[in-house]
């Protein structure tokens, strides 16, 4: 499994804790086996193979580090969404943000434009160019104003 698509599964992951009384904690223990995986295969390709302990490490940090940083995430989605309530945002998008602001804020070793990259080719597969483009817009704020330039 290469990072892009642990990448995606914890965008799944992420957007789940949304619809869930469940913890981050809760959730992935609960999903993050191979008889879940090989359960949604059947309908998801990019399950059929179960994380490496690299991707794992990787898809638990990040949905840990979402779920316990919420409401940080969603109050700069909300800055940047300039017009927008939070609650009117597409759920996918937000948990894509969320997601990835995650990453550049708190995963230094991530390049913040392969982090907004990654992000955008996540959003395709899920919504529409419309929400693409905003979701390309918020992030690209919010690093130009929130985050320091990186060398």
């Amino acid at each position: 499994m290469n990072r892009s698509t642990a990448r995606e599964i914890a965008v799944h992951f992420v957007f789940e804790l949304a619809f869930s009384n469940e913890t981050a904690r809760q959730l992935l223990d609960r999903e993050l086996t191979p008889e879940e995986f090989a359960r949604r295969a059947q309908d998801e390709p990019m399950y059929a193979e179960f994380p490496g302990q690299g991707e794992r490490d990787y898809i638990t940090r990040l949905v840990l580090g979402a779920g316990s940083h919420g409401a940080e995430l969603d109050g700069y989605i909300e800055k940047y969404a300039k017009g927008w309530r939070f609650s009117r945002i597409d759920r996918v998008a937000s948990a894509i943000m969320r997601a990835t602001m995650y990453e550049i804020l708190y995963m230094p070793d991530i390049p913040n434009r392969a982090a907004i990259n990654e992000a955008v080719e996540i959003a395709k597969k899920y919504v529409d160019d419309e929400v693409v483009k905003f979701i390309n817009g918020i992030l690209g704020s919010f690093v130009r104003s929130e985050v320091p330039e990186q060398e």
